[in-house]
């Protein structure tokens, strides 16, 4: 793997995971276009950091307002520690039932590993981006035109509930993007658009790990990994971690400042070109 490549990925991957345009979907059609194997072990690592690099992106960027914010004092603590607790526990609950639901119908004759790889699929992607682009445009325009409503500058147990079903549906749907499906759940039920922005990404911390764990053993249990393999990979991939942690950062700022100052539904019309993009690519057979 050559390290334009490298770069490449890593600006997608930085850029993609954070703003509310799906990685996913993103990663998936750059590897397409710059005929990358997704399978393969070093590919597998080099995402591992990747998305490693884009988790410590966000802590570094909230830290102070989760600080501020949740950690103030112990009842704030254990206020936020519940609601983040029960919006995990719903976001598995959630992902979970579709799969099994998806594996009992459309997939009764796929095996249960190859489910989810199947929403790799350009065919799947481009319609769950233009959903999440309809969601994301909804959400901009109620709130432009509701901005004399209150909003609450708390995010109720109820309201965190449902942010973490909605995250539970993002999981599997490759290119329904989990940051523009929260936030957008958030603002349409009145949180205010800083708060639910900061609790969005504290789910998403919670949960890289896990993600991160699974990936790494898939990677580890993958055949023809070598020793020699690991060493020539690692680094690159950690220079990859690098770009996307950087990538993160401008990332997360250019999001801030479109959802402060009523930009937010652009990124949904960006959301539904991109479907319309992959969907030509997908009838050109990539």
């Amino acid at each position: 793997m050559s390290l334009p490549s490298i770069v490449i990925l890593a600006i997608v991957q930085g850029l993609a995971e954070l703003l509310p345009i799906s990685s996913s979907a993103h990663v998936v059609v750059t590897e397409k276009l710059i005929g990358l194997d997704p399978s393969s072990p070093p590919m597998t690592l080099l995402l591992v950091m990747l998305h490693t690099g884009t988790m410590f992106a966000v802590i570094v960027y909230f830290w102070r307002t989760w600080r501020d914010t949740y950690f103030r004092d112990l009842p704030s603590f254990k206020t936020f520690a519940l609601q983040v607790i029960v919006a995990t526990a719903l976001t598995g609950v959630v992902y979970l039932g579709i799969l099994r639901v998806l594996g009992r119908t459309v997939f009764a004759h796929t095996p249960k590993a190859q489910i989810e790889d199947l929403f790799g699929h350009l065919e799947f992607i481009a319609p769950a981006l233009a959903a999440a682009g309809i969601l994301i445009l909804i959400a901009g325009i109620v709130t432009r035109r509701a901005t004399a409503r209150a909003v609450a500058d708390d995010v109720s147990l109820a309201q965190a509930s449902a942010i973490g079903a909605v995250q539970g549906i993002c999981l599997p749907f490759r290119g329904f993007s989990r940051s523009g499906a929260t936030i957008s759940t958030g603002m349409l039920l009145r949180v205010s658009r800083r708060r639910v922005e900061a609790f969005s990404f504290a789910l998403a911390v919670v949960l890289t790990p896990p993600v991160i764990a699974r990936e790494s053993w898939r990677m580890v249990r993958s055949s023809g990994f070598t020793a020699v393999d690991l060493k020539d990979a690692a680094w690159r991939s950690v220079f990859g971690a690098l770009i996307a942690f950087i990538a993160g950062l401008g990332a997360l700022r250019w999001l801030s400042r479109w959802l402060e100052t009523d930009r937010w539904y652009l990124f949904g019309i960006y959301c539904l070109f991109a479907a319309g993009a992959v969907a030509l690519l997908q009838a050109h057979g990539h």
